[in-house]
């Protein structure tokens, strides 16, 4: 029996990873700019601190609805292929077999290997092979609603924890360069760390989140300028 040797590879972590940065992305980038948003519009220390609280709840709410809906529709797509996969299957097994063939001929294999891996691996397991091939659908990258929806509301309110801790932290005086200066850091902390997971450039990823993190504050500190005194 042949024996390779153990890779570590970095595709397993896509799915958590992806819903865990874009959680805690969002919690620290949508919470600082509504604490730098309310206060620049004159909002009292409690009312920041409130509408950051309310803001925290909504938004992970929000986060764990939205992950859980949009996964879930990928799996249910991944579901009915699979079932009619399984049909065609059954009704065709032979043409199955030269649709799988023709799969590896395009990939680079002459015809007559390329029928031999089909049959032995349609005998092994004929739908996990047309699951991969054909469809493109990998354990790796397959749906998980809930763990997406877990993920994605658990790393928002960490996300958004961290903007309201240093607002309740600093005084009304210093509020908005506190918060904003802080978010900063936890943004290009999160962005170098999701990107050496990923195996990314670190300084590429922290500098990508904090610019846009820094230009969502600057924008909502404006509205909150502009319309606070109106009301």
């Amino acid at each position: 029996m042949l024996q390779g040797h153990r890779e570590r590879h970095r595709t397993s972590r896509i799915g958590w990873l992806r819903a865990a940065v874009l959680g805690a992305n969002d919690g620290i980038v949508s919470i600082s700019s509504l604490i730098v948003g309310v206060a620049a519009a004159n909002g009292s220390h409690g009312n920041v601190l409130i509408a950051g609280a309310a803001g925290l709840v909504a938004g992970a709410m929000s986060m764990a609805t939205g992950e859980y809906v949009s996964v879930h529709s990928q799996a249910d797509i991944e579901q009915a292929e699979l079932e009619v996969e399984r049909k065609e299957l059954k009704a065709n097994e032979e043409a199955e077999h030269n649709e799988l063939a023709a799969i590896y001929v395009r990939r680079g294999l002459d015809p007559e290997l390329a029928r031999q891996v089909a049959v032995q691996l349609m005998a092994h397991d004929a739908l996990d092979a047309h699951a991969r091939d054909e469809l493109g659908i990998v354990e790796a990258f397959s749906a998980r609603p809930l763990q997406a929806a877990l993920a994605s509301a658990a790393s928002f309110t960490v996300g958004a924890s961290l903007p309201i801790a240093a607002a309740a932290w600093s005084s009304s005086a210093s509020l908005v360069p506190c918060v904003a200066g802080a978010s900063l850091l936890f943004l290009a902390l999160l962005g170098g760390l999701a990107a050496w997971f990923g195996g990314a450039d670190v300084w590429t990823g922290a500098m990508r989140v904090t610019f846009w993190g820094a230009l969502a504050m600057v924008l909502t500190a404006g509205a909150g300028g502009l319309f606070g005194p109106v009301a």
